[in-house]
């Protein structure tokens, strides 16, 4: 199984040895898709300088070279030298139709499976008895799509939900869940508002801390700091009550992920506590060793070429000066168990692009401590904010974190609007139906169609367009393809007459089918989603040509009718698969 970029590469390498020389076998040249050829490569440019000559004629000595090699004769119609020194490639017709028939037959459509490794991916990570806000949106859908696109290229994926479930505001919503009542319509916003009763909770806390002290073991704030003390001990009732929160959140986190459709289940919970009784240790291993030392009352780690302002030393505080554990000792605590019990060989951490440096901090410290050793990678997936039309943080009117729910069914809302009048004709039921994946699958593509390191806007408007590079374009061309074998009865799964390639669009189209195993192994490489997301559209304006210049049910030949069927065929299952890997359904009909 190989794609046209990959038979061609070590064949323009050869080429380029052949003209300018063996040292530059190595050479890695670009190719990539021009309108004016199949692919066109662009290796002349950056070798000119370093070979002495014009680009033009450097491309002119590679063209040479590939000329007389008999592989090149296998595979291109023709070669030649365009703009300041371009190698434009027309690929056979019939050898590029063997390659499409050759992924007609795999069953993974090109996607090659690779080496396994063992990959915990962290993402989500949102706070026990806290509503998940927009700001979750990015992690969590991110690290989904990459979860499923490692695991599609055969890697054992971990997902570790990294859950806020310890600390101290527990003390607190333990006390306001023994005064509401385990059970009570209060205790069940867990589930349909968390924030409500967080805040409720905090409302308590605050108004104790306010008033005039009287140190009695009746006060809100003097009882909840006691039973954060009981939760650090492990006193059985405490962590019966310290259960019940994390089990009603539990409800409210499975809520938010079923709407979303992402993978995570309560299996792949794995919260600070779960490293509770390894801080201690971490402290002492890093002080005895003599990274940590004492300052100011905290034990801190000192990193060489880590500073602030004045050029003063930054450090990690693993031990607070009240004798509190903080971030960067769980954090410590992760990367270790993930390296030896999980035996990890990447280490994914989808989260904000802020936390750059104290990530990194973590890792030097990991490394210096013989617990991350060089032969395991970890990765900082950074994410940026998703913003609104002012093109500040998306939030509320009134200031507030937008509650994810709330612009999820605001999303859906939007989506059947656009359905409805669309696709009267449809029923109700069904119109629902298409609009939930319509109205998710378009918040999901408009995020996963941006560097995840970059921020953009949220424009609800635009995302559930049916035109344009949105999610309901490429769902909409599925259903397409899908009522095409609908009409004659055919299960496209069945299709797989040779190919044939006689139309311009039909060579466009062969050309990016081909291309997909390629970007997904450059998603697996690179961690980013938004390369599959731009293949995928590129590949249904290629289908959206070839169906209006290439008569399918129409062919006036039988042969070109049954190819054309297989490419549609082929590009079905590409595209549910790529969407799949990003997270997002693919709805029967539109």
């Amino acid at each position: 199984m190989v794609s046209p970029l990959l038979a061609l590469t070590p064949v323009v390498q050869s080429a380029i040895a052949a003209a300018l020389g063996e040292q530059f076998r190595e050479a890695d040249p670009v190719l990539r898709a021009s309108q004016f050829a199949d692919v066109q490569v662009n290796a002349a440019l950056a070798l000119s300088k370093k070979v002495g000559l014009p680009p033009r004629e450097v491309a002119t000595k590679i063209v040479t070279a590939l000329e007389a090699m008999p592989a090149t004769g296998d595979m291109c119609e023709t070669l030649e030298v365009s703009g300041p020194g371009f190698v434009n490639v027309t690929y056979k017709s019939d050898w590029l139709a063997s390659l499409v028939d050759d992924i007609a037959a795999d069953d993974r459509v090109g996607v090659v499976t690779q080496q396994r490794e063992v990959i915990p991916i962290d993402y989500s990570s949102p706070n026990v008895a806290k509503e998940m806000h927009v700001g979750h949106l990015r992690t969590t859908i991110v690290g989904d799509s990459l979860a499923r696109t490692l695991e599609h290229l055969g890697h054992h994926v971990v997902r570790q939900n990294h859950v806020g479930d310890w600390g101290t505001p527990f003390g607190m919503l333990i006390e306001h869940l023994l005064e509401v009542g385990e059970g009570s319509a209060e205790a069940g916003l867990l589930v349909s508002d968390p924030n409500a009763f967080y805040q409720g909770a905090r409302v308590k806390f605050d108004a104790a801390e306010q008033a005039e002290p009287t140190g009695s073991a009746g006060d809100f704030n003097v009882r909840a700091r006691s039973r954060v003390v009981a939760l650090q001990a492990g006193d059985p009732d405490t962590m019966r009550l310290w259960n019940e929160l994390v089990d009603l959140s539990k409800a409210y986190f499975n809520k938010v992920y079923s709407m979303l459709g992402v993978t995570l289940t309560d299996d792949d919970l794995a919260g600070e506590s779960m490293y509770n009784d390894d801080l201690r240790g971490i402290c002492d291993e890093l002080e005895s060793s003599g990274l940590a030392v004492m300052s100011d009352g905290a034990l801190c780690v000192f990193l060489d070429g880590y500073t602030g302002r004045e050029g003063k030393p930054v450090p990690l505080i693993i031990r607070k000066s009240d004798g509190g554990y903080g971030y960067a000792t769980t954090d410590l605590a992760t990367i270790r168990y993930r390296v030896a019990k999980l035996g990890a060989n990447r280490a994914l951490y989808v989260i904000g692009a802020t936390q750059a440096l104290h990530l990194n901090m973590v890792w030097d410290t990991a490394r210096k401590a013989g617990w991350l050793p060089e032969s395991v990678t970890p990765v900082h997936v950074q994410i940026g904010n998703v913003l609104g039309e002012n093109r500040k943080i998306l939030k509320t009117r009134s200031g507030a974190s937008l509650r994810l729910v709330a612009l999820l069914d605001e999303a859906v809302a939007k989506a059947e609007a656009v359905i409805d009048e669309a696709r009267p004709e449809l029923d109700a039921d069904t119109r629902s139906a298409i609009a939930w994946q319509v109205g998710i699958g378009a918040v999901k593509f408009a995020d996963l169609s941006v560097a995840h390191s970059s921020e953009y806007v949220f424009d609800l408007d635009r995302m559930v367009s049916l035109t344009g590079n949105t999610g309901p374009y490429l769902q909409y061309v599925v259903a397409r393809v899908r009522s095409i074998f609908r009409s004659v009865g055919l299960d496209p799964l069945s299709q797989h007459s040779p190919v044939v390639l006689g139309e311009p669009q039909e060579r466009a189209l062969a050309t990016a089918l081909l291309r997909f195993g390629d970007v997904v192994a450059e998603v697996g490489a690179t961690y980013e989603p938004h390369r599959l997301a731009h293949y995928l559209f590129e590949l249904a304006q290629s289908f959206s040509a070839f169906y209006e210049f290439c008569p399918v049910l129409k062919a006036e030949l039988d042969s070109v009718k049954e190819s054309r069927l297989t490419l549609c065929a082929l590009v079905l299952r590409v595209m549910i698969t790529g969407l799949d890997l990003l997270g997002i359904e693919a709805p029967e009909r539109m």
